[in-house]
C-alpha cells in the first residue's frame, strides 16, 4: 500500500506520518505491536479467562472465542499470518516481527499446556497452534464450522494427553 493511501486513510498530512513513522517498516511494526496487544492480551485471552477456569477449558475456549470471530462481518483473519505469508524475505524485520508475534501466542498455550500437566509443553503448543491456525485460515477461505471443527480436534489432542475438560 502506497503511503499516499494510508495519509488519505488516516486523514493525516505526510509529514505528521513521517514524524511518527519515518518509514512503513516503521508503521508496520508499530501496527504489529498494537495488534498483539489489542487481539493477543486484550481479547482473546480476557475472553478466555472469563470463560473457562481450568487449563484444558481454556485451550478449547480458545476456539469458542474464534467461533464468534469468524462469523463477525469485520473477520479478516490474523494480521500476522497475512503478514507473514505476504512478505518472501525471511529476514524482512516485518516478517520476522510477525513470526515473533506468533511465537508470543505459542508462549501463551505453552504455558496453559504446562499448567495442565502435559509433559512437553513445547511440542504440544506447536501442535495446538497449527489448529489455531489452520482454524483461521479455513475460515478465511469461508468455512463457518472451522472453530467447531478444531475444538474437535483440540479435544481428542487433550484426551490422548490426558488433560481433563468439562463435558
Amino acid at each position: 500500500m502506497g503511503v499516499d493511501k494510508i495519509v488519505d486513510a488516516a486523514g493525516v498530512a505526510k509529514m505528521t506520518l513521517y514524524r511518527n513513522f519515518p518509514s512503513k517498516d516503521d508503521l508496520a511494526l508499530a501496527f504489529l505491536e498494537m495488534r498483539e496487544e489489542r487481539w493477543t492480551r486484550a481479547w482473546l485471552w480476557d475472553e478466555i479467562r472469563e470463560r473457562a477456569d481450568t487449563p484444558g477449558d481454556r485451550l478449547l475456549a480458545v476456539f469458542d472465542v474464534f467461533g464468534e470471530w469468524f462469523t463477525r462481518d469485520d473477520f479478516e483473519g490474523c494480521s500476522f499470518i497475512n503478514v507473514l505469508l505476504e512478505l518472501d524475505d525471511a529476514t524482512d524485520p516485518v516478517r520476522v516481527a510477525s513470526a515473533q508475534h506468533l511465537a508470543n501466542i505459542r508462549a501463551l498455550i505453552q504455558e496453559l499446556a504446562r499448567d495442565a500437566g502435559i509433559e512437553d509443553p513445547d511440542a504440544f503448543s506447536r501442535q495446538w497452534h497449527i489448529l489455531m491456525k489452520g482454524s483461521i485460515v479455513a475460515a478465511g477461505e469461508g468455512d463457518q464450522d472451522a472453530a467447531r471443527r478444531a475444538r474437535e480436534l483440540g479435544s481428542l489432542l487433550l484426551e490422548r494427553h490426558g488433560v481433563p475438560v468439562s463435558a
